[in-house]
C-alpha cells in the first residue's frame, strides 16, 4: 500500500479518537491525549525514514537528484560531508547552514552513544563514507629500462599542454599539477620520449618511454621524471631505441637529436624488470578495508590496464576527493602499505612540490588510513596549490571522547586555534615523509 495513503488512514484514526474523546471529562481528555502522542509521533518518524530510504534507493536516477558518479570541484555542494547535499532538503540550504547541521547531527549521535556505551580513551561517534574505497581502472603503458619492459601510468603533468594530449591519447584524464615544475632535481629521474621515429605506445604515439631508473634502483628511482625529446634527424633510418645507452650512441652518431623539456610528469612504475607492484590478495572491497596489504587489485599488460584501490577523503573546502597510492617514504610506510619505497622523494619535505594532507590519529573512527576519519587535503585537482605529492600531518584530539567532524581546513584551523585538536607534521621511523597519492576520477 501507497506510504502516503497507509499515513492518511492512520491520521484519520487518531483524528476519530481525539474527536470522540470530546465527551470524556476534562481530566480522561488529557490521558487520552498525552495517550496517543507517542504513538502519533511515531507513525510520523517511521514514515518519515521509509520515504528517506526509499529517495535513497532511488539514486542518481530519481527525479531531481543530482549524480554522485564526480568528484573534485563537480561536487561542490553535492556531496555535503557524510551524504548528498540533495538529502538535506530538496533546495539545497548555504553550505555553512549544511555544514553546521551534520556537526550538531555528528555531536548529538556522539553524546548518545557516551550515555550508553562503556567510556574508553577514543570512544567517538563512527562515521563511515560511502563508496569509501572503490576500485579505479588506470591504463598503462609499456616503455623500456635497459633493453627490457617496464609499464608505467601516467597521472599528472606540470604542463597543461602535455596533460591535455596524453589524457586524449590515453583516453583517461591526467590532472594539471603546476607545483610539480618546483620539485628538485634531487625528486626526479630522467625520462626520455620521442617525437617521431617508430610507432608505439609512448605519450606522442611513438614508441614508449626510455627510463633511465625503475624501483629496483631506489636511490635514484622517482616517479616525477623530468623529459628529454628524442627527435629522429631526416634522412635516417628510425630503429628502436630501448635504453638510455643506445639513444646516447644514436645521438653521437648524429642521427638524433635531444632536446630537454620544461615539463614534470608522475608516471608511477607498475611493473619493471623483475619486479612489480604488490597486488592485494583480498580483492573484496568495502567502506571498511584497510590500507595495508596492497594498493593494486589487478594487473593487465596485456589489456593494457591496472585497478587500483581508490580511496575517498575531504578537499580543502569539503569537496569529495578519490585517490590512489603508488610510492611512499620512508621504507615503514611503504611496506605497511604494499606501495614502492621511492627515497628519492623526502628531498621534497621542505619543497613547494609538495601539499599538505591532515590524517587522524584519534576522535571519530572511519575510513581513514588509521581507523579514524577520512583525511583532509590542502589541494585538490583544479586548484592551483594541486599537488599528488603529500606532506603528511597528523591530528590529534586532546579529549577524543568530544571530537568532532572535520570536513575542510578552515576546521582544522578553527579547533587548532581552540586549543581542541593538535597538528604535527608525521615522522615514522623518524624519517621525513612523502606520500604519492594522485586524485583521480573513479569513475570516469
Amino acid at each position: 500500500m501507497n506510504i502516503k495513503v497507509k499515513k492518511f488512514r492512520f491520521g484519520k484514526m487518531l483524528l476519530t479518537f481525539v474527536l470522540c474523546s470530546f465527551s470524556m471529562n476534562t481530566t480522561l481528555k488529557i490521558i487520552a491525549f498525552l495517550a496517543i502522542l507517542p504513538l502519533f509521533t511515531a507513525a510520523l518518524t517511521q514514515n518519515y525514514f521509509i520515504e528517506v530510504d526509499a529517495e535513497k534507493s532511488a539514486g542518481k536516477n530519481a527525479p531531481g537528484r543530482i549524480g554522485t558518479q564526480s568528484y573534485g570541484s563537480a561536487n561542490k555542494g553535492v556531496v555535503c560531508g557524510d551524504r548528498l547535499c540533495s538529502e538535506v532538503s530538496v533546495t539545497p540550504k548555504p553550505i555553512q547552514e549544511q555544514k553546521t547541521e551534520q556537526k550538531q547531527k555528528v555531536e548529538q549521535k556522539q553524546t548518545k552513544t557516551e550515555q550508553t556505551t562503556p567510556q574508553t580513551a577514543d570512544a567517538g561517534s563512527v562515521l563511515k563514507l560511502s563508496r569509501a574505497n572503490v576500485p579505479a581502472k588506470i591504463p598503462i603503458h609499456q616503455g623500456f629500462y635497459d633493453g627490457k619492459e617496464v609499464y608505467y601510468i601516467i597521472t599528472d603533468s606540470s604542463d597543461q599542454k602535455h596533460a591535455d594530449a596524453i589524457s586524449q591519447s590515453q583516453k583517461w584524464k591526467v590532472e594539471l599539477a603546476p607545483l610539480l615544475k618546483n620539485a628538485s632535481d634531487s625528486a626526479l629521474s630522467k625520462t626520455y620520449m620521442f617525437t617521431n621515429g617508430v610507432n608505439g605506445d609512448g605519450v606522442h604515439k611513438y614508441q614508449g618511454e626510455v627510463f633511465t631508473s625503475t624501483p629496483a634502483q631506489p636511490d635514484v628511482y622517482s616517479a616525477l621524471t623530468s623529459h628529454v625529446h628524442v627527435t629522429w634527424k631526416d634522412g635516417t633510418a628510425p630503429r628502436l631505441l630501448n635504453s638510455e645507452k643506445a639513444i646516447l650512441d644514436a645521438e653521437k652518431k648524429g642521427e638524433i637529436i635531444l632536446s630537454p623539456v620544461d615539463v614534470v610528469i608522475n608516471m608511477p612504475q607498475i611493473v619493471w624488470p623483475d619486479g612489480q607492484m604488490m597486488v592485494k590478495e583480498d580483492k573484496t572491497l568495502s567502506d571498511d578495508t584497510p590500507y595495508v596489504g596492497g594498493q593494486v587489485l589487478e594487473i593487465d599488460t596485456k589489456g593494457k590496464s591496472v585497478t587500483f584501490i581508490a580511496h575517498r577523503g575531504w578537499g580543502p573546502d569539503g569537496r569529495t576527493i578519490y585517490y590512489i597510492v603508488t610510492d611512499a617514504t620512508p621504507s615503514g610506510p611503504a611496506e605497511m602499505m604494499g606501495v614502492t619505497s621511492a627515497p628519492t622523494s623526502a628531498s621534497l619535505i621542505a619543497n613547494s612540490a609538495a601539499v599538505d594532507l591532515f590524517q587522524f590519529g584519534n576522535g571519530i573512527k572511519g575510513s581513514g588510513p588509521m581507523g579514524f576519519q577520512a583525511g583532509i587535503a590542502a589541494g585538490a585537482p583544479g586548484d592551483a596549490n594541486y599537488s599528488p605529492m603529500w606532506r603528511i600531518s597528523m591530528i590529534g584530539w586532546k579529549d577524543a571522547n568530544n571530537a568532532s567532524l572535520l570536513e575542510n581546513i578552515s576546521d582544522i584551523n578553527a579547533y587548532k586555534n581552540a586549543g581542541r585538536i593538535d597538528v604535527s607534521l608525521a615522522r615514522p621511523m623518524d624519517s621525513d615523509h612523502i606520500v604519492n597519492c594522485p586524485f583521480i576520477d573513479p569513475f570516469q
